[in-house]
């Protein structure tokens, strides 16, 4: 496999001339001469990533929390800086902050996850579901953002006993299991910004039926999980691969969405006690850590056989993964699993700038490295640098020996 130098070298000699921005060009050229400082340890990149995501949620009246944060003019959002509130990523970011205000014992986080989930109760849709898209389009319903809310909601609920998170748990999951047709697949309500056909990722909007079930008490939500679970575990190829799991090309799926589903399936099989979902995402998740570069490089897209199928990385599917390893070496006790976290851990801190001027940039985790990549083209990201914060302290605590955090299985 190329290393991300090597890839940056040839891309060099095709680059556009004119790159858009200052901010834009100084990122790019930063990373042709060799990438951002890595610290010694991984938690002043720790911090850095905390602050940004305060600052995406001070960013917004609100109380949710910003998409990301466009270094250029965003044609599709038809602005430049910080983007508007997400529902999705909001609701999933929820138990990331309670997880810093007790890993770095800042509670002053847990107060900041509290006010998000408030806001996306007050948010929900009158059917139960969570928006597609950001704060300020159609308010349609989608079955991928109502699953990722209710990780939030029941971290929220967990954390302060209010039965008002409970209750749009309730409806949230109500939702998903009207929406979820008989052969276990989500086909409607699957949001206008997807592929229609190409949405198994949808196994991680099953882990949140199942959690509500389990942490609710309510059978019928861990049997429609079930189902969808299976659903996909039946598509799921011998060699790990997962088809239909792609926002754009499933042919080629990005790493986000793919890593989306092996986790969902993962953690909703170890939560329903399904030994054979979670066996078949384990083949997965050890094809990626067998076709993980020496540098901590993964491919931003991938084929069915396991190949690289861009030459791009998508910073978010790296951080994933991380984390899924992570939860391997913790639930099953196989400390193996830690061998690829500490590359991509360093990969990934080479591509975050804590030093720029710029509140947006500094500190965030970008889409796509390089910074043009396909993925997140010039923006860092909420979900990013969600998964990035969680890896982080999942690995400071499993390697010093730390249990797990209340809501470290709903992050």
């Amino acid at each position: 496999m190329r290393s991300p130098v090597a890839i940056l070298s040839r891309l060099a000699l095709h680059r556009r001339p004119g790159l858009p921005g200052t901010a834009a060009w100084r990122e790019i050229r930063r990373e042709r001469t060799g990438g951002h400082e890595v610290a010694a340890s991984h938690t002043p990149h720790l911090e850095a990533a905390c602050a940004w995501l305060m600052r995406a949620q001070d960013a917004t009246p609100s109380g949710g929390i910003a998409r990301g944060y466009t270094v250029v003019w965003n044609r599709y959002f038809k602005m430049r800086g910080w983007e508007p509130e997400y529902p999705e990523t909001t609701g999933y970011i929820i138990p990331t902050l309670y997880m810093v205000a007790d890993h770095l014992n800042r509670p002053e986080f847990a107060e900041r996850a509290e006010r998000a989930a408030r806001w996306e109760c007050e948010v929900q849709l009158r059917n139960g579901g969570v928006r597609a898209g950001v704060i300020g389009q159609p308010p349609l319903a989608s079955v991928f953002n109502t699953g990722q809310v209710i990780f939030g909601w029941l971290a929220a609920f967990e954390r302060t006993g209010d039965m008002a998170f409970a209750e749009s748990v309730g409806r949230a999951a109500a939702f998903l299991v009207d929406r979820l047709d008989e052969d276990g697949i989500w086909r409607r309500d699957v949001s206008h910004l997807a592929d229609q056909g190409a949405t198994l990722y949808n196994t991680r909007t099953a882990w949140a039926l199942a959690e509500a079930g389990v942490r609710l008490n309510i059978p019928a939500y861990c049997e429609a999980a079930r189902r969808a679970l299976f659903a996909t575990a039946e598509r799921q190829h011998a060699n790990g691969w997962i088809p239909d799991c792609c926002l754009s090309d499933p042919a080629r799926p990005l790493l986000h969405t793919l890593v989306y589903a092996i986790r969902g399936m993962l953690e909703g099989g170890w939560l329903l006690g399904e030994e054979q979902i979670t066996n078949q995402a384990t083949v997965a998740a050890t094809a990626l850590r067998d076709a993980l570069s020496a540098d901590g490089w993964l491919a931003g897209r991938w084929t069915e056989i396991w190949t690289p199928a861009s030459e791009f990385s998508c910073l978010t599917g790296t951080a994933q993964i991380t984390n899924i390893w992570l939860r391997l070496a913790r639930v099953t006790g196989d400390r193996s699993w830690l061998a690829p976290v500490e590359r991509t851990l360093r990969f990934l801190e080479s591509t975050q700038n804590r030093t720029s001027p710029n509140d947006g940039l500094r500190g965030g985790i970008k889409g796509s490295f390089p910074f043009d990549g396909e993925y997140g083209r010039y923006e860092t990201l909420s979900w990013a640098t969600k998964f990035f914060v969680d890896a982080v302290i999942r690995y400071e605590r499993l390697t010093t020996g730390a249990p797990d955090l209340s809501t470290e299985s709903l992050a």
